[in-house]
């Protein structure tokens, strides 16, 4: 599925996949984002692929450019049961290039969309590191547990409520 939208931020050409979806090209690009965000930027050693990739679909925010396009924003969906009981949105980047002009907002949007056509009524649930706690508090989300170390990071777990299902 690819969509382009606009806003205030520069339109982004956004493309959802399941795993067995994405191109090569597409699984190369967001794997070296998230290492050069999580790993790099963040100085974070852990192991990123985790298993759950096969197991979620990937929402991808490209930017033209005049060689063709970068990939600014990026997150995964993981099905309910594979993480949590609910499902997950995880791996929720916007790369250095794309800092400041709201594409992690529009990235979360792109992801709560597809959450509610893929499991409708049904809530969110992540892992975040502390630092955006406002952030995904702005998205509908609320803190449930303490701080805790996940990874060297503080991090906190936060629950976005299910809407109830028409009748």
């Amino acid at each position: 599925m690819t969509a382009e939208t606009s806003s205030s931020a520069p339109a982004l050409i956004w493309r959802t996949a399941h795993f067995t979806e994405l191109t090569v090209d597409e699984l190369y690009a967001l794997l070296q984002a998230r290492a050069a965000v999580f790993v790099v930027e963040q100085q974070c050693i852990y192991q990123d692929i985790d298993g759950l990739d096969r197991q979620a679909h990937h929402i991808l925010g490209w930017r033209k450019t005049a060689t063709g396009r970068e990939l600014v924003a990026y997150c995964r969906l993981v099905a309910p049961g594979v993480k949590y009981a609910e499902p997950s949105i995880g791996r929720v980047i916007t790369t250095a290039a794309g800092r400041g002009q709201g594409f992690g907002k529009a990235l979360m949007q792109q992801a709560l969309a597809l959450h509610e056509a893929l499991y409708p009524g049904q809530g969110n649930r992540i892992s975040a590191q502390q630092y955006l706690e406002r952030f995904y508090r702005d998205c509908g989300y609320r803190t449930v547990s303490a701080p805790y170390d996940e990874d060297g990071l503080p991090h906190i777990e936060m629950l976005r409520e299910g809407s109830p299902q028409a009748t």
